[in-house]
């Protein structure tokens, strides 16, 4: 926007906008997805509002809701929920393909535990997510962001970490995993600066049951490249 132009406001609109974790590249979506997508978000989707979510009348029932940010192609999302039947899930992703995958999931699944949110997560935490309120929190492998000038754009910073730990209800945990070891370091640090959370263990965790290998990190690891696992708890 040019500034001579800028309307009225639009520098403190400008200031007030994140710093986003994501490039929004939608790619190639195929035409299992593009119907997913429309035929699923009606029936699995929520839209972003300014609205806090009321899980009982999203689910339509009462049990604990686990939140997912940035489920790429919604495997291992699909996977968990199928196996934690007693669990609500909702998952944010940005990326067109990726929501379609996991609303095929959901049909082929037959799941009745997912609901999708295609929006900036940053944004839905600060508007539908109330305060100790979930169960548990998924961060897997979320863009490293590798190069130092583009540092400032990884997702697990502090201010994010103070909203998650706020979002959980006592006796909640975050879960973060991640194979870039430098930013494994940096999750460790965040994390354990912030005064809602403690450590479940000595530095980083073992990968527990529930979160399934993916086709990925089994090819990292066979090649000898490192996961690294933190699961932190808000104390109840």
């Amino acid at each position: 926007m040019n500034e001579e132009h800028a309307p009225e406001g639009a520098d403190d609109a400008l200031a007030h906008r994140h710093i986003r974790s994501y490039v929004l590249r939608q790619g190639r979506m195929s035409p299992a997805q593009l119907r997913s997508i429309e035929e699923g978000m009606p029936r699995w989707g929520i839209a972003h509002a300014a609205q806090a979510i009321d899980y009982a009348a999203v689910f339509g029932r009462c049990a604990p809701v686990v939140l997912e940010i940035g489920f790429g192609m919604g495997f291992t999302t699909a996977e968990i929920a199928a196996a934690r039947p007693d669990t609500d899930f909702i998952g944010v992703e940005v990326h067109g393909p990726g929501v379609g995958n996991l609303l095929k999931l959901i049909d082929e699944k037959s799941l009745s535990n997912i609901r999708v949110i295609q929006h900036d997560a940053v944004e839905v935490l600060r508007d539908m997510i109330p305060q100790r309120s979930l169960a548990g929190v998924h961060v897997f492998f979320p863009d490293p962001w590798p190069k130092k000038r583009h540092l400032k754009r990884r997702l697990i910073q502090a201010p994010l970490v103070a909203q998650l730990a706020a979002g959980l209800a006592p006796g909640g945990y975050l879960h973060c995993a991640t194979d870039i070891e430098d930013y494994a370091l940096q999750m460790l640090e965040v994390l354990s600066a912030e005064a809602l959370l403690e450590n479940t263990g000595d530095g980083f965790a073992a990968r527990p049951d529930y979160r399934p290998l993916t086709k990925f990190e089994v090819r990292g690891l066979r090649l000898g490249h490192g996961v690294w696992d933190l699961i932190f708890r808000r104390p109840a």
